[in-house]
């Protein structure tokens, strides 16, 4: 009998007890708006960001609407401007060139290789182009942080991390996101906590979070902030700094703080779900698994593998007969975006050259979602499924 998965793809694990309890007496209280405080009150937004700041080792953390809002907030407070040209991943998600556009800049795309990380080559040969690199952690993988900062210190690059996919993971020992100046990271339903919506931008530059706290919409009220630069930064930069309001709410922060305390657990069951997936598919034929290197401290939330060199019709045919089984993959070489699997072609409001060793490891990209509803047995399943549809296809291909 062929074995078929059952379950589901997008369904995430319940919100904590705790989590519905706290936002149970948010909404009970009214008090939802981050300013909206009773005396001698906190409030969940604020106590949010200094456990944020903790966990990351942060000086200082700012909660607000969406990873995406932390990205051009970033490069808002770094005082990126229209016509700017600022350096990024040809591998990644839309919201981040789309945050680079939102502030009119140009985004310039930097190549990715075999391994799924950026291409640091690559980078050197482009460096010269641009002062900033929004580095796009894509799909949880790090890249040689080591050499990222050499580049970086010798180039004069001011670095953003883009952490939506890798929060609780790091670079030898060092947290990711506090490699940069700026870290940024997403709390949307499919990352590593869920607030539906919402994000963290953090930093150790008393400058760049005073403009950030004014950015998010703080209407002058940054004293209520969990973590905050001293008053005299804040008052070299309130007049200058325009309101583009993205705050988070009480209501988000009260379900995310208990999710914050269990991350580093989340965090480790998403990787026992990650290596039964990669333990039953190595050895495919016609199938790379991306090798982790030693330094890199990953959450495996998602898994990626490549069919390199294989035809688009080959590889429509394995996405297609996986998916008849119920193991849903998504493929970021198809002619058209479907869903999140744009690549930097797709994007024309920012055009860039062609890069041909880029596009060959685009083309062959498979990615799947491993929610921590999935059981290790379900894993394995999935495994076995895909394992079977790629060497299926693989045999029609040699015959």
């Amino acid at each position: 009998m062929t074995e078929t998965f059952k379950g589901s793809f997008t369904q995430q694990e319940p919100i904590p007890e705790d989590g519905i309890a706290a936002a149970l007496e948010v909404m009970r209280s009214g008090r939802l708006h981050r300013y909206n405080l009773a005396a001698g009150e906190t409030g969940e937004t604020a106590l949010l960001e200094r456990e944020f700041a903790a966990y990351t080792g942060a000086r200082y953390a700012l909660a607000v609407a969406s990873g995406g809002y932390a990205m051009a907030t970033a490069l808002r407070a770094l005082g990126v401007k229209p016509g700017d040209r600022v350096l990024t991943n040809a591998f990644t998600l839309a919201p981040v060139p789309g945050a680079i556009a939102s502030v009119g800049a140009v985004p310039v795309f930097v190549g990715v290789t075999e391994d799924l990380v950026v291409d640091l080559d690559d980078l050197a040969e482009k460096a010269g182009e641009a002062s900033v690199l929004l580095l796009s952690h894509m799909r949880g993988h790090i890249c040689d942080m080591d050499r990222l900062m050499a580049l970086r210190e010798a180039r004069g690059l001011t670095v953003i991390e883009d952490c939506a996919h890798t929060m609780g993971a790091s670079w030898r020992g060092t947290p990711s996101g506090r490699h940069g100046l700026i870290g940024c990271y997403s709390t949307q339903t499919y990352k590593h906590m869920n607030s539906g919506e919402g994000g963290f931008l953090v930093t150790d530059d008393d400058e760049v979070m005073a403009r950030a706290v004014i950015l998010s919409g703080s209407y002058m009220l940054y004293g209520r902030h969990g973590t905050r630069p001293p008053e005299e930064v804040f008052a070299r930069v309130k007049y200058e700094t325009p309101n583009v309001s993205g705050r988070m709410d009480n209501l988000r922060a009260a379900i995310l703080r208990p999710q914050l305390a269990r991350l580093d657990a989340q965090c480790v069951a998403w990787n026992d779900r990650y290596r039964t997936v990669e333990d039953g598919l190595r050895g495919t034929p016609g199938l790379r698994l991306v090798e982790r290197p030693e330094p890199e401290r990953y959450v495996g939330s998602s898994i990626q593998f490549l069919l390199l060199d294989w035809s688009d019709g080959a590889i429509a045919e394995v996405i297609d007969r996986c998916l008849v089984r119920g193991v849903e993959l998504k493929w970021f070489g198809g002619a058209e975006p479907t869903g999140f699997t744009s690549r930097y072609d797709s994007w024309r409001y920012a055009p860039g050259e062609r890069m041909p060793k880029s596009d060959r490891v685009l083309k062959g990209i498979v990615d799947m979602r491993l929610p921590l509803t999935f059981s290790l047995d379900d894993c394995a399943l999935i495994a076995r499924i895909i394992r079977a549809e790629v060497g299926a296809v693989w045999q029609e291909q040699a015959a």
